[in-house]
């Protein structure tokens, strides 16, 4: 908001209305330089600042590029070394479930073999015996 120079009744009195209104006219030009070149340095200096905020976001914005691919890279690699002993893991465990399996598998046989042979002899001395009965 300007701001017009001016001077008391007595300053005017004394020097005359002509140089008193030329003196108040060359302050009010001097105060519209001024605040001239003060908006032209201010606005100098606001796109200087803005050019550089806008380069540093750049560097920001590269640099966290950069780190988040290497970071996205390690991330990458960290999973596929996680699964790949996970599935490491999981194949020992399916192998050694089937060798149990067939450990058992093994053992139902030899006790069927086992029980059917014995219910075998069983039932043929029960039919020798009640032959051996019928006979006399």
């Amino acid at each position: 908001m300007p701001v017009t120079a001016k001077l008391s009744r007595k300053f005017y009195e004394r020097f005359g209305d002509d140089i008193t209104t030329e003196l108040v006219d060359w302050f009010n030009a001097v105060d519209e330089t001024y605040r001239n070149q003060l908006k032209e340095i201010n606005e100098l200096n606001w796109e200087r600042f803005k050019a550089h905020l806008d380069a540093r976001i750049a560097e920001v914005r590269a640099d966290m590029k950069t780190e988040l691919a290497s970071l996205g890279k390690g991330l990458r690699e960290e999973f596929q070394n996680k699964f790949a002993a996970t599935d490491a893991r999981i194949t020992k465990l399916e192998t050694g479930f089937q060798k149990e399996l067939r450990r058992v598998h093994e053992d139902i046989l030899k006790w069927m073999f086992i029980y059917w042979t014995g219910l075998f002899l069983a039932l043929c001395g029960v039919g020798v015996g009640i032959a051996t009965y019928l006979r006399h």
